[in-house]
């Protein structure tokens, strides 16, 4: 499993990617994003976005089904980027049981409220928070 910035993949297996991954923005993913490569193919997705502060927000987490037992791994690799990144705190937005228990497992806690200022139309999900401590 290697992290490409997205903006340095080949835009033709980015493209590929997406045809079949329509819910992934392409804008953001090139703007702040990487690519999970495995096998010199793309096996999934996430967007490391700064909201300030020494905070970010992960959006776009997107795992193959095929890949999905590295999922765990991912997301400590993930916050393992953040910390060189220089961040404090990281976001997720889960609408999946799944994700979250996955989120628990690694130690995130629960939000009440949305790390966003502004208000956003979409009230599904839960908001969870990994804070990170330098070694």
């Amino acid at each position: 499993m290697m992290l490409v910035r997205a903006n340095r993949a080949a835009e033709e297996t980015i493209d590929e990617f997406l045809k079949n991954n329509e819910d992934i923005d392409k804008k953001t993913l090139l703007d702040s994003g990487y690519v999970v490569e495995v096998n010199q193919r793309i096996a999934g997705c996430f967007s490391l976005d700064p909201l300030g502060e020494g905070r970010y927000w992960l959006r776009q987490l997107y795992i193959t089904r095929t890949e999905a037992v590295k999922l765990p791994m991912l997301v400590e690799t993930i916050l393992t980027l953040a910390l060189q990144k220089k961040a404090t705190k990281v976001y997720v937005k889960s609408h999946k049981l799944m994700l979250d228990i996955l989120l628990e497992s690694l130690q995130f806690h629960p939000e009440h409220d949305s790390p966003l200022n502004e208000k956003t139309t979409d009230d599904h999900g839960k908001w969870w928070s990994y804070q990170i401590s330098s070694p």
